[in-house]
């Protein structure tokens, strides 16, 4: 049985490393399909347009996307695509895993860390952002809306996500303390979600502390579900836990549709160079075949990149190694043939 994916694969570094990880799904014998579709800057050039339509109905169509890094242009009223994808999927969730790898200058190790980060309201929503006045009179206001439904889904998807998963806790991270509506809210959500799960331990942390506490001491962490700012400050903090971006997979999850995605930006300085580790998208191509109940698939893939990390086979020089994105890609595909 065959499944066909919408595939973007970026601008910058990203057609490098989307190349380098279709060659990996294709080692893996997923039957998967792929429909090639354009975003960002590429989509600019080609059609006039940073997300064509087409590239919209062809998400929608096969309801599973895997994107690589894209550019928003700096001015001129662009919207980042990442942000409109979000809201024309409700892409509610976010979920930013961080774990260690052998090979890189992480400062910990056997670090295993999930962010669930809520994705379309909080901080984030362009309703509400005013600027009036001029010089010393001017004022810029911005709007925090959270809704309980929005609430309640991103907590028991947090919850449930730890139970089909087998993590034992879940800590929701708030500033109710000092936001007492907006993330009051949220907070008091996530106590009555926890409720319906006993099995799962659950804890709460202001946000503030809780970044002390993943520097001090990121164990006592499993699961950990937030609001939309928090979430996108607490992921990126994790991920420097295990060795920064060029390891941190997302998945952007609604009811509809999923888009996963390297998080790290497009890094034009060195495109086209091979320099790129491919290592995030192969991770959020790992998060995908879960998604697609391919688990066994997953777990191997996993093990390809570990095993090819730590022996420093091929890999990029930002873990090590002296060797290309294309070198990585052939380690691992490699290794997967040899254990088929």
């Amino acid at each position: 049985m065959s499944k066909t994916i919408a595939v973007i694969p970026g601008d910058g570094i990203g057609p490098e490393i989307m190349d380098a990880t279709i060659r990996v799904l294709d080692a893996l014998d997923c039957g998967l399909k792929y429909d090639y579709v354009d975003a960002g800057v590429v989509a600019l050039e080609k059609h006039g347009d940073l997300l064509p339509q087409n590239t919209i109905d062809k998400i929608a169509e096969h309801k599973v996307a895997l994107k690589g890094p894209l550019t928003t242009p700096i001015g001129g009223g662009f919207t980042s695509i990442n942000v409109t994808l979000r809201r024309k999927f409700d892409l509610y969730s976010n979920v930013r895993p961080a774990i260690s790898f052998p090979g890189t200058k992480a400062r910990y190790e056997n670090i295993d860390i999930i962010t669930v980060r809520e994705n379309t309201e909080g901080a984030y929503l362009a309703e509400g952002q005013t600027t009036t006045g001029e010089g010393d009179s001017e004022v810029a206001t911005s709007m925090i809306r959270n809704t309980r439904p929005g609430m309640q889904r991103i907590c028991k998807y947090a919850f449930e996500m730890a139970r089909k998963k087998g993590r034992k806790k879940v800590t929701a991270v708030h500033k109710a303390n000092i936001m007492k509506t907006s993330s009051g809210l949220f907070l008091t959500v996530a106590r009555e979600v926890a409720k319906d799960y006993p099995d799962i331990e659950f804890g709460e942390m202001i946000v503030d502390n809780a970044c002390m506490q993943l520097v001090m001491n990121p164990y006592q962490f499993d699961v950990i579900v937030t609001t939309n700012l928090f979430g996108d400050i607490l992921s990126d903090l994790c991920a420097g836990l295990v060795g920064g971006l060029g390891l941190a997979p997302g998945a952007n999850i609604g009811k509809d549709a999923a888009i996963f995605e390297a998080v790290h930006g497009s890094a034009p300085d060195i495109a086209g160079q091979k320099k790129a580790n491919p290592c995030a998208l192969l991770l959020a191509a790992a998060d995908m075949l879960d998604h697609l109940d391919m688990v066994a698939k997953a777990t191997r893939l996993r093990a390809a990149i570990r095993d090819v990390m730590e022996a420093r086979d091929r890999t990029t020089p930002d873990v090590g190694g002296t060797g290309t994105t294309d070198t990585f890609g052939d380690a691992i595909v490699e290794r997967l043939r040899a254990t088929a």
